[in-house]
């Protein structure tokens, strides 16, 4: 008996229209619903109040970084008008300030060598550490993650001394573990720090991504001969690439803004800017109209960070919202 074959039918060009009218309505009526399901308006009300309180004190920073140093010691952001002055003292101040080893230039180059591969390699680790606790099977892999979990709640403190004790002698609790990390004067030190500080919330998030990937895909890829590698960096990374962009964008924040670390293992020539600020107010912070220009100067980089990756930061937050 031979076989039937499926035979296409001409389609009249008007049904054809309207069939695609009907698709749009359909998914027009799809983003509705769901628009209608993820926002309220007590939300979006908060959302604009947070959004002011953020804004004027930040606009108040800015107003205040063209004001000359003696109005803005004696008069606030808002007589602005009423004690007209504009000046960019504060600017060329800032650039110009710095110690016999470094300066706001060099600072800045500092906070991108420091930033860059504290942001990477926490992500490349992770990554990997959540497509193992997702879908490799191995002896004491829930334990594991149970620890990797709890290692959140551990202050960040508390791992200072035997970060600097690692670093400065190559032991750990008196233990030997490396004698190559306690040559100072490195950006080593500060990128293994901030690692150590991201990993446990990293492979927690990026776990929650990776195991939301459907079986059936990560077993047609076994079936069809792809290994951990293959499956790695062919499904696994494409699939969560929203989720790779927002604990990016977290982590370059923290860093770029990060004090308490810059200050323990960041010393002398590579130092970044957020260091490099703090000096610049003086012995008793007698200088602090000096940190209004610095501060602008400081969130370029984090600005042009979150807008380019803006898309995939909105897709990562609403990963999961919505099914079907």
């Amino acid at each position: 008996m031979s076989a039937v074959l499926p035979i296409d039918l001409p389609v009249d060009p008007e049904t054809e229209s309207r069939l695609r009218k009907g698709e749009r309505k359909a998914e027009f009526s799809i983003a509705k619903r769901t628009k209608r399901r993820l926002t309220s308006r007590g939300a979006t009300i908060a959302a604009l109040l947070i959004a002011v309180l953020w804004t004027v004190p930040t606009f108040g920073l800015f107003v205040s970084s063209f004001r000359p140093a003696q109005q803005v010691r004696t008069t606030g952001w808002w007589t602005m008008f009423s004690n007209w002055g504009f000046t960019l003292d504060n600017y060329s101040d800032v650039l110009a300030a710095g110690n016999s080893q470094l300066n706001l230039a060099g600072a800045f180059i500092n906070s991108i060598a420091i930033t860059l591969p504290a942001t990477a390699l926490p992500l490349i680790i992770a990554s990997l550490a959540a497509y193992a606790f997702a879908w490799i099977d191995f002896r004491g892999k829930n334990i594991l993650f149970i620890a990797v979990f709890a290692l959140q709640i551990v202050p960040l403190q508390m791992a200072l001394v035997p970060l600097l004790q690692l670093f400065s002698k190559g032991t750990i609790f008196g233990f030997p573990v490396v004698s190559a990390l306690n040559a100072g004067g490195g950006y080593a030190q500060v990128w293994i720090a901030h690692t150590m500080f991201a990993l446990p919330l990293a492979i927690f998030l990026l776990y929650n991504f990776v195991s939301e990937i459907p079986s059936e895909v990560i077993e047609a890829a076994r079936v069809d001969g792809a290994g951990h590698g293959q499956i790695f960096f062919r499904i696994i990374l494409p699939l969560t690439m929203p989720a790779l962009a927002s604990f990016a964008i977290f982590q370059f924040l923290w860093v770029w803004n990060d004090l308490l670390v810059a200050l323990i293992f960041a010393d002398g020539a590579v130092a970044p800017m957020t260091k490099l600020l703090a000096e610049i107010t003086g012995s008793r912070g007698q200088d602090w109209h000096l940190l209004t220009a610095g501060a602008f100067i400081s969130i370029l980089v984090p600005l042009l960070v979150f807008f380019a990756l803006q898309r995939f930061f909105v897709r990562g937050l609403l990963a999961g919202s919505t099914k079907g």
